[in-house]
């Protein structure tokens, strides 16, 4: 019969190791040397807390029953005794069984059904009144105990007490069972405090100071209508909340989800346009934020979601850190993805929202030195950040297609899921801000989670349980087609390939437009809505400037357009096309030529153009002491079109070309949870970790029993350095459990191996506390440190 959980993990086949090892991989970074070790692991504080935080609350519930039916002298209980008591609170037995089942698998519990042990590190980290129970009488005073065990009399004084004070004992005995009363009040003769009526009766048990406490049999009593745990919660909450019609539903987040993709688009063609600098301490200004939120039209905090989505999506990146100041622009992957449907553009924004490790929510906020928290910095690292997010759209996508809960409702359901990270506040606000992004990114449309969304977690699910070492080579079958991405394109309205022209100049799209399109109407308009754009002389003599002739423009006009061409666009398209190119600007300081001698005699008689110190050098050609730059862009101001041209006398044609920064890669394909404590672990890793254990835990018990000794001293033929180090873990493990003295030999912080004989107190995180009964003193070991321990009786190593 397993008596310690190294013991319980030993008898485990490998395939339930290799579980328990999927299920809490941070018991495998590193891997242990051995079994011991593992367990030891296992038993950790923070290890036991990571699990017990993905628990839900019914389990966390039973939890709390296996504690209470604890043997004081075994510290073990049964099965048995924990469905009689959670029976006793009308809970279904199969359902207790289940949440048994679970904390197994977590080795949160081990053992036999008549004899179940209690992981080391529970009781360490979890509330030290289970169930809101306080301790025994017996362990509290003795007045206490003796009125608790005569069970007429302790009816008669309940039945005594006042109403005031029969109303504190049913507020403890809710728990929790302590309380803080008045210690002055406590030792007057003359008060009427009922809490000083408890304690005179020994129904409170006064524990140092102004705290008292309810004895555990009172809260029992008490709790004869409840049942002895209190109110149990073997299901989650109901959700009451109205059901949307589904496609309408869909329509609203598809909208929501273009207007997502427009957004981000604009974001970076503002940044390609005027790049935002980065801060010296890392992120981007609030006054840059400001900016890009006004050139969008949109709110800081939803500029900065877009702008850390886009980001986490590969679309944006940094430039010039080292030849100068950094700034974020465009990255190379930007224009691969412009050219995409809108469809395929959201999906990858949606993946990397879903998988980011960044709280766009925390931008603007400030942190503990009242700082404010830039975009794009590291201080918006959050690691459990996709947890999150999962968790609030699983809520959703358990519920019925169409259903519109409430914030409440929805943390309701995560307070049954998941009740210790709910407890933290911080937590709580980053659920809410999850939803909120999720809404304003088109994950959900009236409140309720959109068909394509559904989609989209479930294949982000199948790839997360994806076994990548199924296909080494890249060779596979083909992935099937999204299912998200063509929902979402059944939704979206499909691209158009046309405009209807105005005759006041302006162009409407009526859809969104194609790429080839959309090329177009950016170079030859200018645009000022999403579907609205205007042809002006700017946009045309822009047109011209990239390589277009005005017989090009009103040809692209005329197979664009549903609608006859007005006149005055082919009026305005000729006049600038006629005056194009009149003028040419080259390098001198700067030259100015042209074929008509009128038309450069009025450029220098332009009084506007009186800064450029324009003089003629010949009947066509004027000359300026400012470099050509300044000269084109003086005479564009003042109604001119010149044209560059190089040093052969051909014009310059030019297109705006828009900076990028290097390519970067986008989120990783698949969902996270704790990218820094959660590794990937694949049936075949899992075989190779067990394997490893089982071989590790079979060389230190060899080495246990060969007549070897612990000591390490120079020429010694004494065990390798890893397996001393394993021998003197699993002494210390037994020592700590005995509750006897062991000689520790250790290396001091100036490399001289010194022994002392102490006594364990605990051991975790890396470090070994103990006491030295000799001095009176807590001495704390590093465990990397130790070398060699021996029980007392053996000699000092």
């Amino acid at each position: 019969m397993a008596v310690t959980l190294a013991d319980h993990l030993r008898a485990l086949p490998d395939e339930e190791l290799a579980a328990l090892i999927a299920l809490r991989p941070d018991l495998v970074m590193p891997v242990p040397g051995d079994i011991s070790a593992l367990a030891v692991r296992a038993q950790s504080r923070l290890s036991v807390a990571r699990s017990l935080d993905a628990l839900d609350r019914f389990t966390l519930e039973v939890l709390d029953a296996v504690r209470v039916t604890r043997d004081p002298q075994t510290a073990t209980t049964s099965v048995e005794a924990v469905l009689l008591l959670t029976g006793e609170g009308g809970v279904d037995k199969t359902r207790v069984r289940e949440a048994l089942g679970r904390l197994r698998e977590l080795a949160i519990i081990y053992g036999s059904d008549a004899t179940l042990h209690l992981s080391d590190g529970v009781d360490d980290v979890c509330s030290p009144y289970p169930s809101g129970l306080g301790r025994p009488a017996d362990e509290l005073s003795p007045a206490a105990a003796a009125l608790v065990s005569d069970a007429a009399r302790l009816r008669r004084t309940l039945l005594a007490a006042p109403p005031a004070a029969r109303a504190v004992l049913d507020r403890l005995a809710a728990g929790p069972p302590i309380g803080t009363a008045n210690r002055a009040v406590l030792n007057d003769p003359d008060s009427d405090s009922p809490v000083r009526w408890l304690v005179t009766r020994h129904l409170l048990v006064p524990t140092g100071g102004d705290t008292v406490e309810l004895p555990r049999e009172i809260s029992l009593l008490l709790r004869r209508e409840t049942g002895p745990l209190g109110e149990l919660h073997p299901t989650p909450p109901e959700v009451d909340a109205p059901v949307r019609e589904i496609s309408a539903a869909d329509r609203a987040g598809a909208g929501q989800a273009m207007e997502a993709v427009r957004n981000a688009e604009a974001l970076a063609e503002a940044l390609a346009a005027d790049p935002a600098p980065i801060l010296r301490s890392g992120g981007l200004g609030v006054r840059e934020l400001r900016r890009l939120a006004r050139a969008i039209g949109l709110t800081e905090p939803d500029a900065a979601l877009l702008l850390e989505v886009a980001y986490a999506a590969g679309l944006l990146g940094e430039s010039g850190g080292e030849t100068g100041d950094a700034v974020v622009l465009p990255a190379a992957g930007y224009d691969t993805w412009r050219i995409g449907t809108l469809a395929q553009r959201w999906t990858r924004l949606a993946q990397a929202w879903l998988l980011m490790t960044r709280m766009p929510s925390l931008v603007g906020q400030r942190d503990d030195r009242e700082r404010l928290l830039p975009a794009l910095s590291n201080d918006v690292e959050r690691v459990g950040a996709p947890a999150q997010r999962r968790a609030i759209l699983g809520v959703l996508a358990d519920l019925p297609p169409g259903t519109a809960p409430t914030p409440d409702d929805l943390r309701s359901v995560l307070a049954w899921r998941a009740p210790r990270r709910m407890g933290r506040a911080a937590a709580s606000a980053g659920y809410d801000a999850a939803l909120s992004e999720a809404a304003t990114l088109g994950f959900t449309g009236l409140g309720a989670l959109t068909s394509y969304a559904r989609w989209l977690l479930a294949e982000v699910d199948a790839a997360d349980r994806a076994d990548p070492d199924a296909d080494p080579l890249g060779i596979g079958p083909d992935e099937p087609p999204s299912r998200a991405l063509e929902a979402l394109d059944a939704l979206l309205p499909a691209p158009v390939d046309h405009v209807l022209v105005q005759t006041d100049l302006t162009v409407v799209v009526p859809g969104p437009p194609e790429p080839g399109l959309a090329g177009e109407l950016a170079l030859v308009a200018d645009a000022e809505s999403p579907s609205v754009y205007r042809v002006t002389p700017d946009s045309v003599r822009r047109a011209l400037d990239s390589g277009y002739v005005a017989a090009d423009l009103h040809a692209l006009f005329q197979r664009r357009s549903r609608t006859p061409v007005p006149q005055a666009l082919t009026y305005l398209v000729d006049d600038v096309s006629r005056r194009h190119g009149g003028l040419r600007v080259g390098s001198a300081g700067a030259y100015l030529r042209g074929d008509d001698e009128a038309l450069l005699a009025e450029v220098l008689a332009d009084r506007r153009l009186a800064m450029l110190s324009l003089r003629r050098l010949a009947p066509t050609v004027l000359i300026s002491p400012y470099a050509p730059a300044r000269l084109l862009a003086a005479l564009r101001e003042a109604g001119y079109s010149p044209v560059p041209e190089d040093a052969t006398g051909a014009a310059v044609l030019s297109r705006p070309r828009s900076p990028r920064a290097p390519a970067r890669p986008a989120a990783p394909s698949r969902r996270i949870e704790d990218p820094r404590n959660q590794p990937r672990l694949t049936p075949a890793r899992l075989a190779g970790i067990v394997e490893q254990l089982r071989r590790g835990d079979a060389a230190t018990r060899a080495a246990r029993r060969a007549p070897t000794t612990v000591r390490s001293q120079p020429g010694s033929a004494g065990l390798a350095g890893a397996q001393a180090h394993a021998q003197a873990m699993a002494v210390l493990q037994q020592a700590l459990r005995d509750k006897a003295r062991v000689w520790v030999g250790y290396v001091d912080a100036h490399g001289a191996t010194n022994s002392r004989l102490v006594r364990p107190v605990s051991m975790g995180a890396g470090y070994l506390r103990a006491e030295d009964e000799r001095t009176e003193m807590l001495h704390t070991f590093a465990l990397h440190r130790i070398t060699a321990a021996v029980p007392e009786e053996s000699p000092s190593p």
